[in-house]
């Protein structure tokens, strides 16, 4: 994961002063594999922010679920496909 990030310039960056159990550090940096503390945060939070919004995109479609249009048909969509 990290390697995608590294394949990127980043434009922006932010020093950030926190304080947080190190129990919860130590924990991060097992989970993620990071080679340090920046890297091991990037990781959780990148892979925390993905979550949220897949549980959100569930969330909208459990409020309004998915529907097929009346005439759905899978072969037709395979004849469609193939046919391409």
């Amino acid at each position: 994961m990290w390697s995608t990030l590294e394949k990127h310039r980043i434009l922006y960056r932010m020093k950030v002063t926190a304080i947080l159990p190190d129990e919860l550090i130590q924990s991060i940096k097992e989970e993620t594999g990071g080679k340090n503390i920046t890297q091991s945060l990037t990781i959780a939070l990148t892979q925390w922010l993905k979550q949220t919004k897949i549980n959100n995109l569930i969330s909208q479609i459990d409020k309004k679920p998915l529907q097929f249009q009346e005439d759905f048909s899978a072969s037709k969509i395979r004849e469609t496909n193939r046919s391409r």
